[in-house]
């Protein structure tokens, strides 16, 4: 196997993995109709790696799994995390404000639908798109732009290039 591809599964992994700790540590309020997921602060990390669009969903996906989510949110919400992290790629140039949007659009969106059809929960869904979208904006916007400003000084070192130098 190729040095780039063991460095990108390594980064995919790694990022799955303390996604999947910071969902298991803090699930009493990683799930539900508020909700503030601290690993999602993590869906930062597309602008620095494209390991990580991988690296979150799957983090997602077994977090989901062991936090007992059922299949829908399972699916779907896992879904929501890997639209939010690809798009989070896409504008990594953009504007590094930009970064947290996709992430916080994307469950915003999709995870009151879960709520509602796969739990049952009998709040109207534009209310829970307000508490899910509170609950991402801290997530994500405030702690994922924290993470990224940390990050960002030693993204040359933490990050180095897939098969190269930084």
């Amino acid at each position: 196997m190729k040095k780039q591809n063991i460095n990108f599964l390594t980064q995919a992994a790694m990022i799955a993995a303390i996604y999947v700790v910071l969902t298991y540590v803090f699930a009493p309020f990683s799930f539900g109709e508020v909700q503030v997921r601290i690993a999602e602060a993590l869906t930062i990390l597309p602008a620095f790696t494209p390991a990580a669009i991988p690296g979150l969903f799957v983090g997602c996906l077994i977090g989901n799994i062991l936090g007992g989510a059922i299949l829908p949110d399972i699916i779907f919400g896992s879904l929501a995390t890997l639209i939010g992290a690809t798009f989070t790629y896409t504008l990594r140039s953009k504007n590094q404000f930009l970064a947290p949007l996709p992430p916080i659009a994307a469950n915003t969106v999709i995870v009151p639908f879960v709520l509602y059809y796969g739990y049952g929960v009998a709040l109207p869904i534009p209310f829970m798109m307000l508490t899910v979208g509170i609950g991402e904006v801290l997530s994500c916007g405030v702690l994922g732009m924290v993470l990224y400003f940390a990050l960002k000084k030693y993204k040359n070192i933490i990050f180095r290039p897939i098969g190269g130098r930084a």
